[in-house]
C-alpha cells in the first residue's frame, strides 16, 4: 500500500469527466474511469457520483441537484472505462430535467433520471437530528478498527476508500453485533478539503451515500459482510438534497431499515450535518441472498 495516495485527490479525480472525442448522438457524451476494487466490480455509488457529474455538465449554472432515482442493471468491470450519455429531457424556468445512462461494452450498468432546481424561497421544516450520539472525533477510523487484519477488502475498506468513515454501533464488518437492530449511523466526511462547487459536494455525497446504507438490514438479521455464501448487491438508489452542504466537513448518517422480504432489504437514510441540517435524504433497495441453513 503506498502511503502516498492522497485519498480526495482520488475522488475529484474519479468525478473529473472527460467529453468523448468525437462521439455525437442525441445525447451529451462523457468518459470517466474507476477505482479499483478486490472483486473487480466497479462501487455503485462511483457510478451515482459521475453520472451526476455528466448531468451537471449539462445544466445552467446555478441549478443544483436536488433528486435522483436510479437502477443499477449491470455490474460493472473497474477494467473498462464508463462512457455517460446525458439526455436533456426538459429545461423549464426554475428545474431542469436529465436522464443519464453510464454505458459499458455498449449496455448500461446504471440507468438514472435527476432534476436540477434554481435556489428559490418557500416553506421549510425538517426532522430533527438524533440526540446523544458520540462525537465523530471520539469513534475510531475503520484504519484503527481493521489494523492487522491482512486481506484486500480489509486493506480497501481501510485506506483506499476516499472517505472517512466511523461507526456510532460497532461495525460489522467481519463480526455481527449482539443486538438485532434495524438501524445504523456513521459519521463522514472527505479525508482532505473539496472546491467550492455545490454540485460536487452533492455528487460526493451521493458517492458515499452507498457505503453503509444496508448494513441497516444486515444488523436486523444478525449479518456480518463478510458473511460465508452471503450476496448482496444494489438494486436501486434514491436521494432528495435539501440544503447546502459540504462533504469536508463531518456528516451523520442515521439509517433503518423498515422492511426486509423477497431476497431483498429497504433502507433509509438521513444526512445531517454538525449544526443539525437535514441535508440529504436516502433510500435504497438491494438484494441480499444468504445461504440456506442446514
Amino acid at each position: 500500500m503506498a502511503d502516498t495516495v492522497d485519498p480526495t485527490a482520488s475522488l475529484l479525480s474519479l468525478l473529473n469527466l472527460s467529453p468523448a472525442d468525437g462521439a455525437q448522438t442525441d445525447e451529451d457524451i462523457f468518459v470517466g474511469q474507476s477505482q479499483q476494487e478486490p472483486r473487480k466490480r466497479v462501487f455503485g455509488g462511483q457510478v451515482l457520483g459521475q453520472s451526476l457529474v455528466a448531468a451537471a455538465l449539462t445544466v445552467e449554472p446555478g441549478r443544483l441537484m436536488h433528486s435522483m432515482h436510479g437502477y443499477f442493471l449491470r455490474p460493472g468491470d473497474t477494467d473498462i472505462p464508463i462512457t455517460f450519455g446525458v439526455q436533456r429531457l426538459r429545461d423549464g424556468r426554475s428545474f431542469s430535467a436529465r436522464r443519464t445512462h453510464a454505458y459499458q461494452n455498449g449496455a448500461p450498468i446504471l440507468s438514472m433520471i435527476s432534476s436540477f432546481q434554481e435556489p428559490g424561497e418557500g416553506l421549510d421544516h425538517q426532522v430533527e437530528m438524533p440526540d446523544g450520539v458520540p462525537e465523530p472525533e471520539s469513534l475510531p477510523t475503520t484504519a484503527e478498527l481493521l489494523q492487522g487484519i491482512d486481506h484486500p477488502v480489509a486493506k480497501a475498506w481501510s485506506h483506499e476508500r476516499p472517505m472517512d468513515i466511523r461507526h456510532v454501533e460497532k461495525p460489522v464488518y467481519f463480526e455481527a453485533g449482539p443486538e438485532k437492530v434495524a438501524r445504523n449511523a456513521v459519521w463522514m466526511k472527505t479525508f482532505g478539503p473539496m472546491p467550492d462547487d455545490q454540485n460536487l459536494h452533492r455528487a460526493a455525497l451521493a458517492y458515499a451515500s452507498d457505503y453503509t446504507l444496508l448494513e441497516s438490514v444486515l444488523r436486523r438479521h444478525g449479518l456480518a459482510w463478510s458473511a460465508r455464501g452471503m450476496s448482496v448487491a444494489s438494486l436501486d438508489h434514491a436521494m432528495w438534497w435539501h440544503r447546502p452542504l459540504r462533504v469536508d466537513d463531518w456528516l451523520l448518517y442515521v439509517q433503518e431499515s423498515p422492511s426486509a422480504s423477497g431476497a431483498r432489504g429497504l433502507a433509509s437514510g438521513r444526512i445531517f450535518n454538525r449544526a443539525g441540517e437535514l441535508v440529504a435524504t436516502v433510500a435504497q433497495e438491494g438484494m441480499i441472498r444468504i445461504p440456506e441453513q442446514p
